[in-house]
């Protein structure tokens, strides 16, 4: 029976802020939810797109660091479903396409799950071999618990 959530931890652990998905996505895991998957990604587009339309999840949540200017330690929750994602959330990738532009292009497919939501977490510092910024540390605990009260309320 597939896992009725899929969650997707997004980023690179060696890349300061960037590794934010994967902390979280982590944390989460190590709770033992029922009917929760977690998986970490580095954020290619093909691979996401891949790994939702194989699980078989009712919902999944993305959770990646994001860049658009705002405060560091902002958390945004985006209803994919409901509307289309700020392209500038996600424009340090470097990979062939972005989180937004996967989305997107899966909508435009139709293969967007049921329910998609993305946790993101406004970061400022993305050097390779820094730590997290503090706000970004900050923020954990809040996004953990609303990623949870989530999950929970899902299930």
């Amino acid at each position: 029976m597939p896992e009725c959530i899929l969650v997707i931890g997004i980023g690179n652990q060696y890349r300061g802020d960037d590794a934010l998905g994967i902390l979280l996505a982590r944390r989460i895991n190590s709770l033992n939810l029922p009917q929760v998957r977690v998986i970490e990604q580095a954020g290619e587009g093909a691979a996401l797109i891949d790994a939702w339309e194989s699980s078989g999840a009712s919902l999944v949540i993305l959770i990646d660091a994001v860049y658009s200017g705002a405060e560091p330690g902002t958390v945004y929750r985006l209803d994919v479903n409901n509307k289309t994602i700020p392209t500038s959330f996600f424009n340090y990738s470097t990979h062939a396409f972005s989180l937004a532009e996967a989305v997107e292009l899966a909508r435009v497919l139709g293969k967007l799950p049921s329910r998609i939501v993305i946790y993101g977490i406004e970061g400022s510092q993305y050097a390779a071999g820094v730590a997290l910024s503090a706000a970004v540390d900050r923020a954990i605990p809040t996004v953990l618990a609303k990623l949870t009260r989530e999950i929970i309320t899902a299930t």
